[in-house]
């Protein structure tokens, strides 16, 4: 098997992404963030290059010209975020394995790619998913309709992924997660065995 050059995390908005990353990195030694760039300004405590990249609007274009952009996502709004091919060198010449966590699209253009990648999609039973999303929501009732709308529309694109992970239980989905990258990384040589 060739080496997974780049592990790739998506899924639906309220699913646990973030709560499962956490263990996976706590759990699984060599991986690393890649840090996205961004056109949103700075905000009070956020670090250049921990956070994101912060780059102008001009600079953002310049480079997407160029083709420096591994995927990019452009919200409503204007503002434009993405990875660069540069944070993926920064983390493999660092001996380490570039971690993304993307948005469905963005995910899907990194398996296009990077034929090499591990896809891993995110999702948690619907009920539970409404109840998620309904519990952190400072939005309106419409709006909330409107998250959850979304959250079935990536539930369709699931299966574009290598693997699907049910967070129907945190540590039950973290312990598959932590196994689906371990094996990978190992299989692939990129990792020693415990």
């Amino acid at each position: 098997m060739a080496e997974k050059s780049v592990i790739v995390i998506t899924g639906q908005s309220g699913a646990g992404k973030g709560t499962l990353i956490k263990a996976l990195f706590e759990r699984v030694p060599g991986l690393e963030l890649a840090v996205s760039a961004t056109t949103r300004p700075q905000r009070p405590g956020e670090v250049e290059g921990r956070h994101y990249y912060f780059i102008s609007e001009d600079e953002f274009q310049r480079r997407l010209d160029a083709d420096e952009f591994l995927e990019i996502y452009e919200f409503p709004w204007g503002q434009r975020s993405g990875t660069l091919w540069s944070e993926l060198e920064r983390i493999k010449t660092a001996g380490r394995v570039p971690l993304l966590e993307l948005e469905t699209n963005g995910a899907l253009a990194v398996r296009d790619r990077v034929p090499d990648s591990l896809t891993i999609f995110i999702t948690a039973p619907p009920a539970e998913l409404k109840r998620r999303l309904v519990a952190r929501a400072t939005e309106s009732a419409g709006e909330i309709d409107e998250r959850v709308a979304l959250a079935e529309k990536q539930h369709e694109q699931a299966g574009e992924f290598d693997h699907i992970v049910v967070n129907d239980d945190r540590e039950r989905a973290a312990d598959e997660l932590v196994e689906l990258v371990s094996r990978t990384l190992r299989t692939a040589g990129t990792m020693s065995r415990p």
